[in-house]
């Protein structure tokens, strides 16, 4: 399809009440509707059953089980190393970089503004301009779990509203402010290298955000709405531990304060990635 006319149907659409559709079929456990499309799904996409802890795709409840599945375990290890920074999901980066100006780079001729992407709040933009950036992109054949890419304790998550624009490269490219317009779940880790946020941005036809403290945030308010976990039990996880999973697929975006953290010199948009590869590293303490 032309990309300018992917664009354009993507604002006549009605997002929200297609995603709430889907999200009908997705939680079904209708065998006859259920297996089925699971079936076209798994040849659609060329989805490996063989990573899953369950490989029949039948055996799934609903398509959601069948999506958010378990992987096998030792499929997926986990970078070693205090300094080592793991890839959060599996997928492929669609940009990384530096947050400069409070500006975050989106695609050619795009970019957008950090304090409208962590929900309007100024002190929690502040602790990551001049930081960097990561955005990992989740397609549909992908395991949907993100994990910690470091040890962190759980400071606030706030949800912020918006509109459901189908996140890929066509809509990256052509969507201005993309990732700061979307649904989305802000969750703010205070780690070994300063805080860190982890979003999870909604799209169109994902029928809900979890976290593994909270369960179900997303669909939820039409105000921005956040939870201060500081007074409240502590939740703390290590690198590698699920952090949360999109109910069908979507984007993540990490964010580091500034002389934080440095990307590997090989990743670049487009490079495929995999949830626990090593991704980054903790810039040492000076002195």
């Amino acid at each position: 399809m032309n990309p300018k006319l992917f664009t354009t149907l993507q604002y006549l659409t009605p997002q929200h009440a297609l995603s709430r559709a889907a999200g009908w079929l997705a939680n079904t456990p209708i065998k006859s509707i259920k297996d089925p499309f699971t079936r076209w799904f798994v040849d659609k996409y060329g989805v490996d059953m063989q990573e899953a802890k369950e490989t029949d795709y039948t055996a799934y409840r609903t398509f959601n089980d069948f999506f958010t599945r378990e992987l096998k375990e030792g499929v997926r290890p986990v970078v070693s190393g205090e300094q080592s920074l793991a890839c959060p999901a599996d997928g492929a980066i669609s940009q990384l970089g530096g947050i400069h100006n409070g500006r975050v780079f989106q695609a050619k001729g795009h970019d957008y503004s950090l304090l409208e992407l962590v929900g309007g709040n100024p002190e929690l933009a502040a602790q990551f301009n001049d930081g960097h950036f990561a955005t990992v992109y989740l397609s549909p054949k992908d395991y949907h779990r993100v994990h910690m890419p470091i040890d962190g304790t759980l400071r606030s998550m706030t949800y912020v509203p918006g509109q459901l624009f189908s996140v890929n490269t066509v809509t990256a490219e052509n969507v201005p402010r993309l990732f700061a317009r979307n649904e989305r779940l802000v969750c703010v880790f205070d780690t070994a290298a300063g805080p860190m946020a982890m979003i999870l941005v909604g799209a169109m036809i994902v029928a809900g955000i979890e976290t593994v403290w909270a369960g179900q945030v997303t669909p939820h308010t039409r105000t921005v709405r956040t939870t201060d976990y500081q007074e409240k039990a502590s939740v703390y996880l290590r690198k590698g531990e699920e952090m949360g999973r999109f109910k069908l697929g979507s984007t993540v975006i990490m964010l580091f304060g500034a002389d934080q953290v440095r990307w590997l010199d090989s990743l670049e948009a487009e490079s495929p990635v995999q949830m626990g590869e090593h991704f980054g590293n903790k810039i040492a303490d000076k002195g």
